[in-house]
């Protein structure tokens, strides 16, 4: 049987690190998939990488998705996520783009839970503002990619859609946790939920 895998796809500040967090206190086999970073100021919550390192991996056919973001270089690696799967926990891929979604359901046999989790523009400046980051209006036009890549996707990419303005991080956890246990979907029109 395949395992369970979670990814979590929004743009920035929409709340995939907090839910993430939230989810592990659910349940400790949820655990956040630290992708590779190729860049400035590669710690925690990525592991850092060279681009030697990532030269090798994609040579070896290990990377399964790669992007590049912020003046940096993010990957999701084969081995990292064989390591979660055979420990028998639950890996919380976090993603802004809609490629990355495909690649992984085509190239890692997993049962995908795929999430959207969405926040308004403006809620996004704020949570950015109060968090103390000095690229603000970088993570605005990041948004704004965001929302053209989710229009062109349409909504059957994903199986559960969350406001995270409209819902606590515990309650939104709560919902993920429900529907990948019960492997229900919940579906409404993307356009009610994305603004």
């Amino acid at each position: 049987m395949r395992p369970d895998a979670v990814i979590l796809y929004g743009p920035p500040a929409a709340g995939k690190d907090t839910i993430t967090a939230a989810l592990t206190a659910l349940d400790g086999r949820y655990v956040h998939f630290d992708r590779l970073k190729v860049g400035a100021n590669a710690g925690a919550p990525y592991r850092a990488a060279s681009a030697d390192d990532l030269d090798r991996l994609q040579a070896e056919g290990l990377i399964l998705y790669a992007n590049e973001r912020y003046g940096n270089v993010y990957a999701i690696d084969r081995p990292r996520l064989d390591d979660i799967t055979t420990a028998g926990r639950v890996p919380v891929v976090h993603l802004g783009q809609v490629a990355g979604i495909h690649a992984l359901h085509a190239e890692y046999p997993a049962r995908w839970l795929t999430v959207l989790l969405w926040c308004p523009r403006e809620v996004t400046a704020t949570r950015a503002r109060q968090r103390g980051s000095t690229d603000v209006a970088e993570r605005l036009t990041v948004w704004d990619e965001t929302k053209t890549d989710l229009a062109a996707a349409g909504v059957e990419v994903f199986d559960l859609v969350l406001r995270t303005d409209q819902r606590p991080p515990d309650e939104a956890a709560v919902h993920i946790h429900r529907a990948l246990t019960n492997r229900t979907r919940t579906v409404p029109p993307v356009r009610d939920k994305v603004d």
